[in-house]
């Protein structure tokens, strides 16, 4: 795993936006893994001003992102269909038609699961970003999770579903499920790209880094995965 450590959220948004363009320079039809949350927003507000300002093309690219909540569709502000559409695909010339994410209203939830799997196997990630939770998640594979796992419906943790209650109006809100890439889905992607900020996130990074790969501690799963970049910031990363 090679290890980046930054000053701040400014300059990992900064360093970890070199990363993705080094990936569509390369391969102007890459298939992109990417995440929501509010750890790469600074990341898709910089592609999105490079789109601009230097025409950096997404128009070949397709994408494929991590989870869902169940329950939540396009409509619903608070779904990440919705998030991606507003924080980084209306600003990029991707087409709305390569964007891949789970279905959150389906009725057959095993049926979608399977759909998304062989959607993955279909488009493997030239890149995948991801995000670290407090209790050392990644996508919604909360701890315990099965290193070997694929698409599935997620119980979230309390830890998770508290996290995320600073994006809706109350806790009461937050979906309590959640449809998730699996942790062999991510470890399929030929290169990651993960992101911490902040301290609340430095005990996960130090496991991430440090501590011995376990299934209680889903993110050291990358541990292993041969081409790992992680970005963090000096309160992210204090422990290592």
């Amino acid at each position: 795993m090679k290890v980046i450590k930054v000053k701040n959220y400014e300059e990992m948004s900064e360093e970890a936006l070199k990363v993705m363009l080094s990936v569509v320079s390369e391969n102007p039809n890459a298939v992109l893994g990417l995440a929501t949350g509010s750890t790469p927003l600074g990341l898709y507000a910089k592609m999105a001003q490079d789109h601009r300002e230097n025409g950096t093309s997404y128009a070949n690219c397709r994408a494929v992102n991590l989870d869902e909540y169940v329950g939540l569709d396009a409509s619903s502000d608070q779904s990440y269909v919705y998030f991606m559409r507003e924080n980084l695909f209306k600003n990029i010339d991707i087409k709305l038609e390569n964007t891949h994410i789970e279905n959150g209203t389906a009725a057959d939830k095993e049926a979608e699961c399977a759909r998304y799997n062989a959607l993955l196997n279909e488009l493997r990630q030239d890149i995948q970003l991801l995000g670290i939770g407090s209790n050392g998640h990644i996508a919604f594979n909360e701890p315990g999770t099965a290193f070997d796992s694929v698409t599935h419906i997620v119980d979230l943790a309390e830890s998770t579903i508290k996290d995320n209650s600073r994006l809706f109006k109350s806790i009461d809100e937050v979906p309590r499920q959640a449809f998730t890439m699996g942790l062999s889905n991510i470890m399929n992607a030929k290169k990651v790209l993960i992101l911490a900020n902040g301290e609340g996130k430095a005990n996960a990074v130090r496991e991430l880094v440090k501590g011995e790969a376990r299934e209680e501690v889903p993110a050291t799963v990358l541990q292993s995965h041969p081409d790992c970049i992680l970005i963090c910031d000096e309160a992210a990363g204090k422990f290592i």
